[in-house]
């Protein structure tokens, strides 16, 4: 299987990103001043001025600067997701895109588990209590991750 580009990211993340409240103006337009100031090359004066105007609404606003990496290069929509990685992290973290890797995830997490109840089992008694507790700790912090991606969404 070959890996997703940028790109290919950013066509699945669209419809995603363009849901009702995801991103709020101020996000967009760090995101536009940084992809703009850090790199002209790829958001001109002139395409930062058409992104950032107050006059059209934050979703044409979106669609328009979405549909302009879409048809850009590779590096023009890594440099997106850096930008909204820096600007809107937790949304960052939810992306569809970034989902499609939690079934890789869930298979670690179930060979971690399997091994520390192989280990609890042949263990001698002194050592499973802790080792419960490290199985236990683990699992909150994986479901805590889950919850938090799940109410973003």
């Amino acid at each position: 299987m070959t890996e997703q580009t940028y790109c290919d990211r950013l066509v699945q993340d669209t419809p995603f990103l363009m849901g009702h409240g995801r991103l709020s103006e101020q996000q967009v337009d760090k995101i536009i001043l940084q992809l703009n100031r850090y790199y002209p090359q790829i958001l001109s004066n002139k395409d930062a001025e058409k992104f950032r105007n107050p006059k059209a609404s934050l979703r044409v606003r979106l669609c328009d600067l979405l549909g302009h990496l879409q048809r850009s290069n590779e590096r023009d929509c890594q440099e997106f997701y850096r930008a909204l990685y820096i600007h809107a992290q937790p949304l960052h973290r939810c992306l569809p895109s970034r989902r499609t890797l939690r079934p890789m995830a869930f298979l670690a997490c179930l060979g971690l588990a399997a091994g520390l109840a192989l280990l609890i089992y042949c263990c001698p008694s002194g050592a499973g209590p802790a080792l419960v507790s490290i199985t236990y700790t683990f699992t909150i912090i994986v479901l805590c991750h889950e919850r938090t991606c799940s109410q973003t969404l």
